[in-house]
């Protein structure tokens, strides 16, 4: 898991969103155990309270589990929440800032297709 910190967010958030990008990607599957709070802490050179302030949040929201003496462990039906509530937020939040964008820039879906399609280059 390499991240590269930024001072845009706190250090726990990223490394919550570090895991739910991993979830949604498949690297993390329903049942697998996440790293010890003490071997995150450890490679990252973190705070052990930092790291499990991300893990509680990824608890709180039921996307892992608790297993008492065995750690951390993805909750089955995790990546389908967390698909459904990603799309949402892309949907309210995000999408309406590109959309505007796209027709402030005079772009039509030919275009975005085309640029798609050659990966970006128009």
């Amino acid at each position: 898991m390499a991240i590269a910190w930024s001072d845009n967010a706190p250090i726990y958030r990223q490394l919550k969103e570090r895991v739910v990008e991993m979830m949604l990607d498949g690297v993390l599957k329903p049942g697998d155990a996440l790293p010890s709070v003490r071997q995150i802490a450890a490679d990252y050179q973190l705070n052990p309270i930092t790291v499990s302030r991300a893990y509680q949040e990824l608890a709180d929201e039921a996307l892992v589990e608790k297993r008492r003496g065995l750690g951390m462990y993805v909750t089955d039906g995790a990546r389908d929440k967390l698909l459904s509530s990603e799309r949402e937020r892309f949907l309210k939040e995000e999408w309406p800032a590109m959309l505007e964008r796209i027709r402030r820039l005079g772009l039509n879906l030919e275009q975005l297709l085309q640029a798609s399609n050659d990966g970006g280059a128009q």
